[in-house]
């Protein structure tokens, strides 16, 4: 083997495959070596090293330690190494505190979980009462309706007169005289909680309707539709109406046939009971021909009656229909003042005895006539009347001739002289105006009389009727005294004298109730057909249909915003406004009508409101009863002497007190597109005591922006949307009005609450009155002779403004719905006047001034833009209504005052031991 390592190596090394072994050995030596140097590094290096290390820091010179650990002081002798011993420290003390506080908040909420469980115990607790309370509630309320049923009354339908099928049998009073209510009408199909339905045929679908008037029967189905009575269901049907005049001549059917066709109703049932016959009269030709015609226990309205024929209670003498289909036209209508016209008296006329008549054809009821007819004085009036003329001691014009062909007329009546312009004229300068009756005593009323009557109405001219046996037209209705003279014809020397005698004070007072009856009861047919329902509706003792109220269509808006606090506001000086806390609202009580009342003022008349207007406080459609317009909740009780809780100052100021301790009010504002005037002006309402809720009408076609939020004032603010732009919409009696007070504010004005408050403790004190803070009056121009309108200040006042002042909720029913149209038209063109024509309507109907309080003259708001009251043509607008009104009216109405009210009792501090006393101011 040597050997052939030897020779190998003198080869050059070179063995098999071409490789030396030297180097092959050389190499395996060398890997070798290197792995036993690391293994020897890597485990003894470290030993030794660390032997090395401890022996150091053994050492007694506890100095001499190089990695041995040292105290925390001698590390912070570096100087970035203190900063960082601080920021340790700091650490350690903000952990120390979270650490308190954390316990802290544990032992919080440990002791909030406790109270939350006691709150859970509290809240099962509180619904258990609520539920006994709810409970007790229940219980009240039955007891309540139990005692209440046992309290009231039980309603039934009354007794039936009459059999339920028909019966031919039965018996008709002996004498179609002694037809009464209460034996020829049937309660039983009209209880008193029916509301008085009426139906009305259709005159065409039968035979005699072709012969009716067209103006006649167009004027009355007309009326039929806007009736709030009529129905259509004859089966629930109180009284049933048919129209049977007034007919034309030539096509007039004879008495058996429309006698026939009146029998041949679906609803007559053999007698007609609970029926209606009415014949108009647009003329003064009279056709009554109803007198020859058996109507059974069918009631008759007329304007033609003989003594034979009327039954008084029963049937009804109604005026001629002369305005079938035209509204009055105010501006031809003549002033009430002066109260002296050219003539004293006047009369025109002629009678004509031989005229015939449908009267004297067939006198089917002459038999029942009975006794001798009186002396006829026509010959002695017309002496006497001639010597008052010829004595020249007033102006009297009397004409007993026509100078043309007198109109037709019934016997012994006076006929019509001239076309109906003509004695409008004449009437227009007279004082009076005779109306002589029929010289035939049986003919009660005729239709010439009561045209002469509604003439001399309608152009103010005082009714002097000569005959005590007349009946005029709703004459156990109406006190006609009130507006006309009836004397007995024997009394004709004496006419003369009296007539002389009347001071102006009463002619005034006369002509005014004069007009008023002529516009309420006879100018149109829908006062004509309303007023012969009221009367038999009041004949039998059924109250009034409830008025109509506007239906708010409410914009929906967001509320939400927060009412800020005016300082203005707030600043009340040491007045005690009302309660401390706020009440929540409370309506007005509803105004229900005792069944009792229509039977109670069948024969009374308000006497201070002789104006043009039905004067019913919900019910302005039935023109019957004025005296049942009484102003609501004004309260008739007395309180002893100091026992009210407004007696003394502290208590006064706390509290309402008088006759209606409890009451609230609405605010009524009108706004157009001032979206941040109308929320600031809503803002100084937050907290204002008695406030109901806030109406505010909306009076622009485009709706309130809708990320417009509202103020948040305690109480409902309800935005109503209006069908047109009007000032009018201002006093529209909304349904969400539900208090009788009404205070009615522009948007811009600017009112402290104390002032408000007062204003609504005056009103309480005079709720018929307008009451308000801005005064302004009227004025004669003399050159001009014209009224006009001044804002100057004055301690003399005959309107005050409607943008801030109280008035009865019953002032916006007849203003929106019974004051004549022709006022809210103006106030329309314009956009004007609205708050004038309200003082006009109420100082017209009371007869009284408004009440002004505090000495405040304007309202407006600081920095408010301009009102359209700022506009020059403004003023002048405002001469043009209070001109016009003045026609509509035929007087001025509005008085003069110099009265004012100041807040003096709020600032009375009477001690509690004086408190049994009265102080007058």
């Amino acid at each position: 083997e040597l050997m052939t390592g030897y020779t190998m190596l003198r080869n050059g090394g070179v063995g098999n495959g071409g490789q030396p072994w030297v180097l092959r050995w050389s190499s395996r030596i060398r890997l070798t070596w290197l792995s036993f140097t690391l293994f020897i590094i890597l485990v003894f290096f470290p030993l030794i090293a660390h032997y090395y290390l401890t022996t150091i820091d053994d050492a007694d010179d506890a100095g001499k330690r190089i990695f041995g650990p040292r105290t925390g002081s001698e590390l912070c002798e570096v100087k970035h190494v203190q900063d960082l011993c601080r920021i340790r420290e700091s650490v350690s003390e903000e952990l120390l505190q979270l650490e308190a506080k954390r316990q802290e908040l544990n032992s919080e909420i440990a002791k909030l979980n406790l109270k939350i469980e006691a709150c859970k115990k509290s809240i099962e607790n509180a619904k258990q009462d609520l539920l006994q309370l709810k409970n007790v509630i229940s219980q009240t309320e039955h007891s309540y309706k139990e005692l209440m049923a046992q309290n009231q009354p039980k309603l039934s339908l009354p007794i039936r007169l009459l059999p339920d099928k028909d019966d031919v049998t039965f018996p008709l009073p002996k004498s179609i005289r002694n037809c009464r209510l209460h034996n020829c009408f049937d309660y039983s199909r009209c209880p008193l909680t029916s509301g008085f339905p009426v139906y009305v045929y259709n005159s065409d679908d039968y035979p005699f309707g072709s012969s009716l008037d067209p103006l006649i029967k167009q004027a009355f189905e007309a009326t039929v539709r806007t009736n709030v009575y009529v129905t259509e269901n004859a089966n629930i049907a109180c009284v049933y109406i048919i129209l049977v005049g007034e007919m034309q001549e030539p096509v007039m059917p004879k008495p058996t046939e429309l006698e026939q066709q009146l029998h041949s109703l679906p609803y007559w049932r053999t007698d007609g009971h609970n029926h209606l016959i009415i014949n108009l009269s647009r003329k003064s030709e009279t056709q009554n021909f109803i007198y020859n015609i058996s109507t059974g226990r069918a009631m008759i309205a007329q304007s033609t009656f003989y003594d034979a024929q009327y039954r008084p209670g029963f049937d009804i003498v109604v005026s001629p229909l002369v305005h079938a289909m035209s509204e009055p036209n105010f501006l031809e209508i003549p002033p009430q003042v002066p109260v002296k016209r050219k003539y004293l008296f006047s009369f025109q006329g002629e009678k004509i005895e031989s005229l015939r008549s449908s009267l004297q054809e067939v006198r089917s009821f002459e038999e029942e006539i009975e006794g001798n007819a009186p002396a006829d004085y026509d010959d002695r009036i017309i002496t006497t009347l001639k010597a008052v003329q010829d004595s020249k001691l007033d102006f009297v014009l009397v004409e007993f001739t026509c100078k043309n062909q007198p109109k037709a007329s019934l016997p012994t009546e006076w006929a019509l002289c001239g076309e109906r312009d003509d004695r409008l004229e004449l009437l227009k300068l007279s004082t009076f105006a005779l109306i002589i009756t029929p010289g035939d005593t049986h003919l009660v009323i005729s239709a010439g009389c009561a045209m002469r009557l509604f003439e001399a109405l309608e152009v103010g001219a005082i009714p002097v009727v000569l005959g005590e046996q007349v009946q005029l037209p709703y004459n156990d209705v109406i006190r006609w005294n009130e507006a006309a003279l009836i004397i007995p014809k024997p009394r004709i020397t004496e006419v003369h004298f009296l007539l002389r005698s009347i001071s102006d004070n009463d002619l005034l007072a006369m002509r005014r109730q004069g007009r008023f009856l002529w516009e309420t009861y006879f100018s149109t047919s829908d006062n004509v057909f309303s007023t012969v329902l009221a009367i038999i509706r009041t004949r039998i003792q059924i109250p009034a249909a409830p008025i109509r109220e506007e239906t708010a269509v409410e914009i929906p808006h967001r509320s939400g915003k927060a009412a800020g606090t005016d300082p203005n506001m707030a600043d009340n000086g040491d007045l005690d406004l009302g309660p401390v806390e706020t009440e929540p609202p409370y309506a007005s009580p509803k105004y229900l009508r005792n069944f009792t009342l229509t039977a109670m003022d069948i024969y009374r008349n308000w006497n201070s409101a002789p104006g043009p207007f039905h004067l019913f406080p919900y019910t302005p459609f039935d023109p019957v009863l004025p005296s049942e317009a009484k102003f609501l909740g004004s309260g008739t009780g007395f309180r002893p002497i100091g026992g009210g809780t407004g007696g003394s100052g502290k208590e006064f100021q706390a509290a309402l007190g008088g006759n209606v301790p409890r009451e609230q009010f609405t605010v009524v504002m009108l706004t157009y597109e001032r979206e941040e005037v109308l929320m600031n002006s809503l803002e100084r309402l937050n907290g204002l005591p008695y406030l109901n809720k806030v109406v505010v009408v909306w009076n622009s076609p485009k709706l309130p922006s809708e990320d417009l939020l509202w103020p948040d004032i305690g109480v409902p603010i309800m935005v109503v949307r209006t069908e047109k732009n009007s000032l009018n919409n201002r006093f529209l009696p909304w349904d969400e009005i539900e208090t009788e007070a009404i205070l009615s504010i522009d948007d811009d004005a600017h009112l402290r609450h104390d002032e408000i408050m007062f204003g609504f403790r005056v009103w309480r004190e005079a709720r018929d009155r307008i009451v308000g803070f801005p005064g302004r009056y009227h004025a004669w121009d003399i050159p001009h002779q014209s009224w006009l309108y001044n804002s100057n200040y004055s301690c003399e006042l005959s309107m005050v403004l409607t943008g801030a002042a109280f008035f009865h909720k019953y002032y916006a029913y007849l203003y929106s719905y019974v004051m004549p149209q022709a006022i809210r038209d103006m106030v329309d063109e314009y956009i004007n006047c609205e708050d004038i024509a309200m003082n006009f309507l109420v100082s017209h109907l009371t007869r009284k001034p408004p009440i002004k309080v505090t000495s405040r003259w304007t309202f407006r708001c600081p920095g408010c833009p301009q009102a359209l009251s700022h506009d020059d043509s403004h003023f002048h607008e405002r001469h043009k209504c209070i001109n016009f009104f003045v026609k509509v009216y035929g007087y001025m109405p509005l008085l003069y005052t110099q009265f004012r009210v100041d807040s003096v009792l709020f600032k009375t501090r009477l001690p509690h031991d004086k408190t049994k006393c009265f102080k007058f101011i």
